[in-house]
């Protein structure tokens, strides 16, 4: 995985409008195999390139949360980091996303509540150039003073 900046915290206090962090990923069988392990999700579309190739999408994708997880991990890492808790996510996914493609998941600050301690993320998985997931995340921020 590529990133921007190394992994950790940045308090409530330090947290400013239109920061920006991000990483990089190739998705690949491993992923998608351990997804399903560990989700049971087991859905062929995901695992038997047989049955894929007869749906709609022509072939194999990966699961559409293992593309979230992504956003997650930018979250819980970067921005805000170690410490923030998830209170909302909406998710829409546009386009699948296959094994072996590289996925750039992006977090963008777009709302800052300073004394809930709350920051609201724009949220986006690019393939290609190509958006394939959007949507918002609502987190609870660590902050100096109380942690």
């Amino acid at each position: 995985m590529l990133d921007n900046l190394p992994r950790g915290t940045i308090c409530i206090e330090d947290i400013e409008m239109g920061m920006v962090r991000y990483l990089r990923k190739t998705v690949t069988d491993e992923d998608i195999e351990k997804f399903a392990q560990v989700s049971t999700d087991r859905n062929p579309v995901h695992l038997d390139e047989d049955y894929a190739q007869e749906t709609m999408f022509q072939g194999r994708i990966a699961h559409g949360m293992l593309t979230a997880g992504l956003i997650s991990a930018v979250i819980g890492e970067q921005l805000p980091g170690h410490g923030t808790i998830y209170m909302s996510q909406s998710l829409k996914f546009l386009a699948p996303v296959r094994p072996g493609d590289m996925v750039l998941a992006e977090v963008e600050v777009t709302g800052i509540e300073i004394d809930k301690r709350r920051v609201k993320l724009d949220c986006r998985c690019i393939v290609d150039g190509k958006k394939v997931l959007v949507g918002e995340a609502m987190v609870m921020a660590p902050s100096r003073k109380f942690d």
